[in-house]
């Protein structure tokens, strides 16, 4: 119940009315995977209150079409798109770089995810929702890391998944090589370990404040692709795209998410707990130190900087 429409509008009534009540002028969000679903609603609430938008996406047409319609609904000219494929690792790294160069960032919303359902490896060798879920969000982190930094009260919001909290780190098997491959399963590792990794980032960065969150089952695109059976079941219990993006909304802007403890996972603007009772998904704070290991050296392989400098 919790996850469909009807969570949201029982959750809703507590609310704060006036958390959203904000201007964004002069402030910069960068959402990645917004050019459809959660992603380009919480772009398109951002750009209404008068923040600058920076659409980061794979595909040019369809970014440019959302960019196009943010823009008509919200009155806001300030609204940006970059073209990236997150499971390339040395394209984030330059695109980063870049970024900084030319732009501020005051928030970074890791929101682009894939659910493959067949095990598929990209050009670098790795497997495709491994690469973009988690390798992805966390090279683009850490590369945007110094430029939040030198902004005024930085956030960076990761939007998970349900599907994590009956998935315990395996750090094991990280890429999916053992076994039957399972594209639901791997997702939601994936988004165990985004729940991790912002665990562990708030940890070594005080001066940003950092969460994750589920945005409950909505009606989205890559909900109809990827889940086309549970779709057409809940189709008519499943929350709108601006009410599955109202806590990123939230996260992203109110003043009142900023009091809270970084780190947390949210549900419906209230943070919650990653573990469910009796679930033991809870892992070692060694393999949660491995985790973070893994994902450094495999970053480092991949950055045209320290690969140069290592020829």
């Amino acid at each position: 119940f919790v996850f469909y429409r009807a969570g949201y509008e029982a959750a809703a009534k507590h609310f704060v009315p006036g958390d959203l009540d904000v201007n964004l002028k002069g402030k910069s969000f960068m959402i990645t995977g917004a050019n459809s679903g959660i992603g380009k609603a919480a772009a398109n609430e951002i750009a209404k209150r008068g923040g600058t938008v920076h659409l980061v996406c794979r595909n040019k047409d369809r970014a440019e079409e959302a960019k196009r319609e943010i823009i008509a609904q919200s009155n806001n000219e300030n609204v940006h798109v970059h073209i990236l494929d997150m499971s390339s690792p040395r394209q984030i790294w330059e695109f980063a770089e870049n970024f900084k160069k030319e732009n501020n960032l005051n928030v970074l919303i890791n929101n682009a995810g894939c659910m493959v359902n067949q095990r598929e490896l990209t050009e670098d060798g790795l497997e495709k929702n491994f690469a973009t879920n988690t390798l992805g969000t966390y090279i683009l982190t850490t590369a945007l890391i110094p430029a939040l930094k030198s902004a005024d009260a930085p956030r960076v919001i990761t939007v998970s998944s349900g599907g994590m909290l009956v998935q315990k780190l395996n750090i094991a098997d990280l890429q999916f090589e053992k076994g039957q491959f399972d594209g639901t399963m791997a997702y939601a590792q994936n988004k165990r370990q985004q729940v991790i990794l912002t665990e562990q980032w708030s940890k070594q960065h005080k001066d940003i404040h950092f969460s994750s969150m589920h945005p409950g089952w909505a009606d989205t695109p890559a909900v109809r692709l990827s889940m086309p059976d549970f779709y057409e079941k809940m189709k008519n219990k499943l929350r709108s795209e601006t009410q599955g993006a109202d806590t990123v909304v939230w996260l992203a802007v109110s003043p009142s998410a900023a009091t809270q403890a970084s780190g947390q996972f949210y549900q419906d603007r209230k943070p919650v707990s990653a573990h469910l009772p009796l679930a033991s998904t809870r892992s070692s704070a060694g393999d949660e130190q491995k985790l973070l290991t893994v994902l450094e050296q495999l970053a480092e392989k991949f950055n045209p900087k320290t690969a140069q400098s290592s020829d």
